[in-house]
């Protein structure tokens, strides 16, 4: 067996100090980690600003924190009424990154002046429009509107396709249609267009254990960044004619910031995985971020040698099921699942050396496979810095928020 990283074992006998005086279950953010993240994606960015992921971050203390960053510049929400929340909480400039159809939702956007000065609503069909028209309930505000386009790889045809089920619209063509439709429109306002490339941001390209599949990886990104940088191009130009005057061009996401950054018709890059760095983000070549979340589960149970049973961790993660989407054993190192059961609602076993120096009380740390997801776990996040906790913090749970 090789041997544990010395990194490890540092910040094992660390997490253990500084939370030696509380009780598992818990969730904390290593703040030197969490800055030095946010640091390397202002990097990677070339200086154009980022717009943070709310979704993978899910807390509304280091959403503060990293806005207050030089690099960093307004928030990416994930639905319209925690959109809604955090402009009342203050944060000036919100763009809703999917579809809503929350009838109170936009009520309450169009009739309020600084409501709808801060919030930015996605459209990628005429239809949406009707809805918000509908739901108006005679507000008069403008609604601010932005255009997402498909960013899909499509060969083949159209046979193949890599890259998420998002936007209808995929071409410079389809997206000036529907640019003109909102801005021959009463009551709403075309400000900026959205183009995620969910395959090349979040998609690792060095999966360990996986070298075919990985070279399989970077050869299909390799094509979709030429493909969509062009397409990009063209139909941002084609939105400029109709809507001289727009404010913004997102792209991106975390695995692929310095990427998208290059491109000129992006003004500006979504990120937010990058800031805690969880599990899914291991396989990427071209970063390496520090892991900065980690939640810790009690030993509850000693069955047998070199296995210990912790309390629940069963927290899956959003996407297709298997075993990337589980929670990773972290620390102590060398411990892994049992076969048979894997990561449980209530109780997991876990086997290895290393459950034998376990006892009963004692803590395992775990990585979340995505980011913000952890936090509809816990309602609060301890902040650590060094090897004690400076700071606890709510999660949007924490403050009773659940958007989805």
């Amino acid at each position: 067996m090789s041997q544990p990283h010395p990194a490890r074992h540092l910040d094992h006998a660390r997490l253990e100090r500084a939370t030696a005086h509380l009780d598992a279950p818990l969730a904390v953010v290593d703040l030197e980690a969490f800055d030095a993240n946010a640091a390397d994606l202002v990097r990677r960015a070339g200086g154009k600003p980022i717009r943070v992921a709310s979704k993978s971050v899910r807390c509304r203390a280091l959403l503060e924190r990293v806005l207050a960053r030089e690099g960093f510049a307004g928030v990416m929400a994930f639905t319209l009424g925690e959109a809604l929340w955090l402009a009342r909480a203050g944060v000036t400039d919100v763009l809703v990154a999917y579809p809503s159809v929350d009838r109170a939702g936009y009520a309450e956007l169009a009739a309020d002046p600084r409501l709808a000065a801060t919030v930015t609503v996605m459209v990628d069909d005429v239809r949406q429009l009707d809805l918000i028209d509908a739901a108006r309930a005679g507000g008069r505000e403008r609604v601010r509107v932005c255009l997402e386009l498909d960013t899909s790889l499509r060969l083949l045809g159209g046979r193949v396709r890599f890259g998420p089920l998002r936007s209808p619209v995929r071409g410079p063509a389809g997206l000036a249609t529907l640019a003109r439709s909102v801005v021959r429109r009463p009551g709403f306002a075309l400000v900026g267009i959205m183009a995620y490339e969910g395959h090349i941001a979040g998609v690792g390209d060095a999966v360990a254990g996986r070298p075919v599949f990985s070279r399989t990886v970077r050869a299909m990104q390799a094509v979709a960044r030429r493909e969509l940088a062009g397409r990009r191009a063209e139909a941002v130009d084609a939105v400029r004619a109709v809507a001289p005057d727009l404010e913004f061009v997102n792209g991106g996401g975390t695995g692929s910031v310095q990427h998208t950054a290059a491109e000129a018709a992006v003004t500006e890059i979504a990120a937010g995985s990058g800031l805690y760095v969880p599990r899914l983000f291991d396989d990427f070549r071209s970063f390496s971020g520090r892991p900065a979340a980690l939640f810790a589960q009690p030993v509850v149970r000693r069955p047998g040698v070199s296995v210990v049973t912790v309390l629940g961790g069963g927290y899956p993660a959003s996407g297709v099921a298997g075993p990337d989407r589980s929670p990773v054993p972290y620390l102590p190192p060398g411990l892994r699942y049992d076969g048979r059961e894997g990561a449980g609602e209530v109780q997991t076993p876990l086997r290895g050396p290393a459950a034998d120096d376990l006892l009963i009380g004692d803590k395992v740390w775990f990585r979340h496979a995505k980011a913000g997801e952890l936090c509809e776990r816990f309602d609060r996040l301890h902040l650590v810095r060094g090897d004690r906790v400076v700071e606890s913090v709510p999660t949007y749970r924490g403050e009773g928020m659940t958007f989805l």
